[in-house]
């Protein structure tokens, strides 16, 4: 299903980011808040690095159910990909709510994008 391979797309590409984040890249701004205008700090460093993990996971669940691959029972994927769209949409509402237009603007709609292609993949037929 295309719709799981967008949403794998998009989180390979956040994933990117954060990695970068955890780096020490000067991109602060568009992420926690926008609290740290540039290099986070080291507990944010931390998080960002988690955050991947919970990337490679959720990307994994939605193939799994839109049947790009097959690694989990179909339970398991069902269950995942409605917990990965609200985990996406739920994350819109911080994202919105940000300080940061940095974050607002970009990750906003990246979330709600996420969302949305969740939806498509949890509403789809079973890959399996």
């Amino acid at each position: 299903m295309l719709a799981s391979v967008a949403v794998a797309v998009v989180l390979a590409c956040l994933a990117v980011f954060q990695i970068a984040l955890a780096c020490g890249a000067p991109l602060g701004r568009y992420a926690f808040g926008g609290r740290h205008e540039r290099e986070l700090p080291r507990s944010l460093r931390v998080a960002s690095a988690v955050t991947v993990l919970l990337y490679a996971a959720l990307a994994a669940v939605v193939l799994d159910r839109g049947g790009t691959i097959d690694v989990l029972p179909a339970g398991t994927s069902r269950i995942g990909a409605w917990v990965a769209v609200a985990i996406f949409a739920l994350g819109a509402l911080p994202n919105a709510a940000s300080r940061s237009r940095h974050e607002r603007y970009v990750m906003t709609p990246t979330t709600v994008v996420l969302a949305i292609l969740s939806l498509v993949v949890a509403l789809g037929p079973a890959g399996d």
